[in-house]
């Protein structure tokens, strides 16, 4: 049960009373407050990664957090810019190779950004293989920046390759620096996230989408529990270098955001909260720990969600 109040949408039975409470004290200090029943899968977003140099992961202190609750969890890698179709393939791939090695025979998927629709096409080719879908931060009724790009640049035109070159190179050395190689495609990757993508997306794969745009989607379907959050901070930190491009890039949107999407079209599933105090790098604890020092912990809130789902049987 949720309820809905002063422009955001919060879980009543929130498993610890203040998520913002740092990692180690009361109760979650306890080494079983994280363990599911099934795995944890991370997928990242556009231009993301599973750890660059093996060592700066995408979700940053995430994934041993949740260790440290007792979680088992796995971070994925699929291509920083291509279709939500085929980011979703390459996703099931390893999700099927999780549950085969594991024999868990389902996982609990969590996406941030992109990696959130991704998710949701898992979700909806596999129920079998899916106990819940986690979206942080996904634009589920697209991304006003992928919009502005699909409508301002033309096909074929110099501006259109010029921004194709420069993000399939981003994307291919994202793609090397992380020990892969795989294949971009930008432009594919901005039509799946305009409005008009999202429509057509959604209009094949409508499982926990809202019947309204800002309000709260079916809890389950399939089997498969879902659920979101995201924020609506924007310039959270005066020494985080990307904070002003968030900035600008939010001056696209109509609505409150993160910088990269608004809060309504985050709305998916059993919405948790829709206004944190985070920007959109944030709610993954991008870039380097630079954070709302006012605002909740990205960990605490991924910890006290595993809690969640654990206490849900999942």
């Amino acid at each position: 049960m949720a309820l809905l109040s002063q422009g955001c949408i919060a879980s009543t039975d929130e498993p610890v009373a203040a998520e913002g409470a740092e990692i180690g004290e009361g109760a979650l200090a306890l080494e079983s407050y994280a363990q599911t029943r099934y795995p944890i899968v991370l997928c990242h977003g556009m231009a993301g990664f599973k750890a660059m140099f093996g060592v700066v992961d995408y979700f940053g202190g995430v994934a041993s957090t949740l260790r440290s609750g007792g979680a088992e969890v796995y971070a994925t890698a699929v291509p920083q810019f291509d279709s939500t179709e085929a980011r979703g393939e390459a996703l099931l791939a390893q999700v099927e190779d999780i549950v085969a090695r594991t024999g868990s025979g389902k996982v609990n998927l969590i996406g941030h950004s992109h990696g959130g629709l991704d998710v949701r096409y898992v979700a909806a080719v596999r129920p079998d293989l899916v106990a819940s879908v986690t979206t942080i931060g996904s634009p589920h009724q697209g991304a006003e920046l992928a919009s502005y790009l699909q409508e301002n640049l033309r096909d074929g035109g110099v501006a259109q390759g010029a921004l194709s070159f420069l993000a399939n190179s981003l994307g291919a050395v994202l793609s090397l620096l992380s020990g892969r190689s795989t294949p971009q495609d930008s432009i594919a990757a901005v039509r799946s996230l305009s409005a008009e993508g999202m429509r057509a997306f959604n209009a094949r794969y409508p499982a926990g989408l809202p019947a309204s745009r800002c309000g709260q989607g079916a809890g389950e379907e399939n089997g498969v529990r879902f659920f979101s959050w995201s924020g609506t901070g924007i310039l959270t930190s005066i020494v985080d270098p990307t904070d002003l491009t968030l900035g600008l890039i939010s001056k696209l949107y109509s609505e409150s955001n993160d910088g990269m999407v608004g809060r309504c079209s985050s709305h998916f599933g059993e919405v948790i909260r829709d206004d944190y105090g985070m920007n959109h790098l944030d709610e993954v604890n991008q870039l380097f720990g630079f954070i709302n020092l006012s605002g909740p912990n990205p960990k605490s809130v991924f910890r006290s969600h595993a809690s969640r789902l654990k206490n849900a049987g999942l």
